[in-house]
């Protein structure tokens, strides 16, 4: 048994993606159109920065096809903070500045921390305490990326599991990599893209990538990789593929390498 495996990017308004992915002469209006019957899913970064208009959410859902999914990129005045538990207002509105437009389109909120962030084990679970469950009556589900070599422990993990809430694979040069298993969903940034590479990765690391996202998917934990604690529980679970930052402008192309390889 797996898990829907989906396969996406950071975002769909990138002007060398005019060049290398979108028809030439493809209205900026279509772009979302185009990528997602493409795609498997897209983060959305700019509600990091600011809170959106449900009309807007309500337009991306109508935009894009029955199974496609949109990620969320959490509030930085959410998360960047320096008393997590006290984010209570701010967590509140974000969640309800219309996510439930995107109905079931939506997929995971990531929750993005600094780098500077260390890890506060109560005070990280007062900030767990504050994501809801459902907005709108839409089921929300949460991930969590930590960028401070200090959430590398067991504590940490519990803390997610408990909470049922995701821990975020970054496979980045200057963020720490935590691989384990937490929630209902694995949720994976692949930030090492190449120019040099047509596909961002060579085809023997596509393959890699393939057979770790069904790993994933089957709810396994795929040996290779740095583990805080013991093993989760080996069942199906959803997994979100994603192809983050690098060289941007061969993102595209890399999800869709892994699809076609999928």
């Amino acid at each position: 048994m797996m898990g829907q495996i989906r396969v996406g990017i950071g975002g769909w308004d990138f002007d060398p993606w005019r060049q290398s992915f979108y028809p030439a002469g493809l209205a900026k209006a279509k772009q979302l159109e185009y990528a997602s019957r493409r795609l498997g899913a897209i983060e959305i970064n700019a509600t990091y920065y600011k809170l959106q208009k449900p009309e807007l959410f309500a337009k991306w859902r109508d935009a894009v096809p029955e199974g496609f999914r949109f990620a969320v990129k959490g509030s930085r005045f959410c998360s960047n903070r320096a008393r997590l538990g006290e984010g209570g207002e701010a967590v509140e509105r974000f969640c309800g500045q219309g996510l439930a437009e995107l109905g079931e389109k939506l997929g995971p909120i990531l929750w993005q921390f600094m780098a500077t962030k260390r890890f506060d084990p109560d005070d990280f679970g007062a900030f767990l305490a504050l994501l809801p469950r459902a907005a709108g009556g839409v089921p929300l589900r949460h991930v969590v990326e930590p960028r401070h070599e200090s959430f590398r422990t067991p504590q940490f993990v519990a803390q997610c599991r408990a909470a049922e809430v995701g821990i975020v694979f970054a496979d980045a040069d200057d963020h720490p990599c935590i691989a384990d298993i937490s929630g209902d969903v694995v949720y994976a940034r692949l930030q090492r893209a190449r120019e040099e590479e047509a596909t961002g990765y060579a085809a023997d690391a596509i393959g890699r990538w393939a057979k770790t996202a069904r790993a994933w998917a089957a709810g396994e934990s795929p040996a290779g990789f740095a583990y805080c604690a013991d093993p989760a529980p080996v069942r199906p679970r959803e997994a979100y593929i994603f192809f983050i930052s690098g060289a941007k402008a061969r993102n595209p192309a890399a999800a869709m390498a892994l699809i076609e390889r999928l």
